[in-house]
């Protein structure tokens, strides 16, 4: 439930885009500012409210960040102007990071021993949720109705999830004492920064192609505004085909390469939206291609950053989220760019394909720093085993 009113918040925006600048009196690049500043959100809300809250146990911590959630969401239905919107969706990103990652811990934690990945693409599984019935029924009521109206359901979706916490997620005792200068070691490693790079600049490639998806299909495809639901409906079922088989894929073999194939795939994948965009049925192929690649990558990112936490899970596992979501707004800002110069709605797939590559670019660099410590380790232990026979042989 929480995903699913996390996902619903974080992608609905985008289908109602259009409607919200009408609203506003802006233009659809500046509406585009308030997927930004939702993203904001979520990059500083991700280890301030995890370092705070390190202390407790997940339940509370959980039940905390949705109440968060639920307040500034239905604040954002009453927004009355551009400036109030923008500072609604900021608050409301605070918290994304930090439940998605305590989740993600605790879902590790209750897996068995080689399905982490597979646990917490279920976990993720509300988002996907969220993309098939949350978004698309939003958008057709921000488009019929007022998007508004999809903002106070968002709100009521944050209460019943308060509810579901309360009642039905297990008691989890804290695993050692948090202590957020001990946790800020993390960052004086390489592998965590470059794993946060892949997530960032790759991940922005999915941003540049979704946020701008409701112009590509009604001016360059020239889809009715009424087919927009179920258009999305279909990248949502992509999105959740491809969330279902990371997991597996993840755990067979390896993170990091599943991570480097992903975005590889990512790249071509929005290369080809770009040429099929004037055309439906094509285009139609391509949305729910492209959905099941980009939600591919959420698991196996999410593992290698708990794996190289090294005692920091928590805050390891929200920061990631935050690089989920500085790759939102990168994706946004940059693919509003050719936009706003008049390259038409299908040039922020260029954007996105060149971001997708450069992360491609960067997990290729995070697996071969991985081999070459695996080998050194190797080495080291064959030392060692060569020493001892000495050692017991008299030699």
């Amino acid at each position: 439930m929480g995903g699913f009113g996390i996902g619903m918040t974080e992608f609905v925006i985008m289908g109602v885009l259009p409607d919200i600048a009408n609203t506003l009196h802006i233009s659809i690049p500046v509406a585009g500012h308030l997927i930004s500043s939702y993203a904001l959100g979520v990059v500083l809300g991700a280890p301030l409210l995890v370092g705070i809250a390190g202390n407790y146990p997940p339940k509370k911590i959980l039940l905390g960040l949705m109440a968060i959630f639920t307040v500034f969401n239905a604040l954002s239905a009453f927004a009355p102007t551009y400036e109030i919107m923008m500072f609604t969706r900021l608050l409301s990103g605070l918290p994304h990071g930090a439940f998605f990652g305590v989740g993600a811990v605790v879902a590790s934690r209750l897996a068995g021993k080689g399905k982490e990945a597979q646990a917490i693409s279920m976990m993720f599984a509300g988002l996907t949720v969220a993309n098939i019935i949350g978004v698309p029924l939003g958008t057709y009521i921000g488009h019929t109705m007022s998007w508004r109206i999809t903002f106070v359901i968002i709100g009521a979706v944050g209460l019943v999830t308060l509810f579901c916490i309360h009642k039905l997620l297990p008691v989890m005792p804290v695993v050692g004492e948090s202590n957020l200068r001990k946790d800020l070691k993390l960052f004086t490693r390489v592998e965590p920064w470059l794993i946060l790079g892949i997530t960032a600049i790759g991940t922005g490639g999915l941003f540049a192609w979704f946020s701008y998806i409701a112009p590509l299909l009604t001016e360059v495809a020239h889809f009715s505004s009424d087919q927009l639901m179920w258009i999305l409906v279909l990248a949502g079922l992509g999105m959740a085909t491809g969330n279902l088989i990371s997991g597996r894929i993840a755990d067979l073999i390896s993170p990091i390469k599943a991570t480097a194939l992903f975005l590889a795939l990512m790249s071509i994948s929005l290369v080809a939206v770009y040429f099929v965009a004037p055309f439906k049925i094509p285009l139609l192929v391509m949305t729910f291609i492209t959905g099941a690649i980009a939600f591919s990558l959420g698991a196996p990112i999410q593992i290698l950053m708990i794996r190289a936490a090294n005692g920091s899970e928590m805050l390891a596992s929200s920061v990631s989220q935050a690089g989920f979501n500085i790759g939102n707004a990168l994706g946004a800002f940059l693919g509003g760019l050719p936009i706003a110069a008049g390259l038409g709605y299908a040039s922020p797939e260029w954007v996105g394909a060149i971001l997708a590559f450069s992360g491609f670019m960067l997990a290729v660099v995070v697996y071969f720093r991985q081999k070459n410590a695996t080998v050194n380790v190797t080495q080291d232990v064959a030392n060692e085993e060569v020493v001892g026979y000495e050692l017991a042989s008299g030699h």
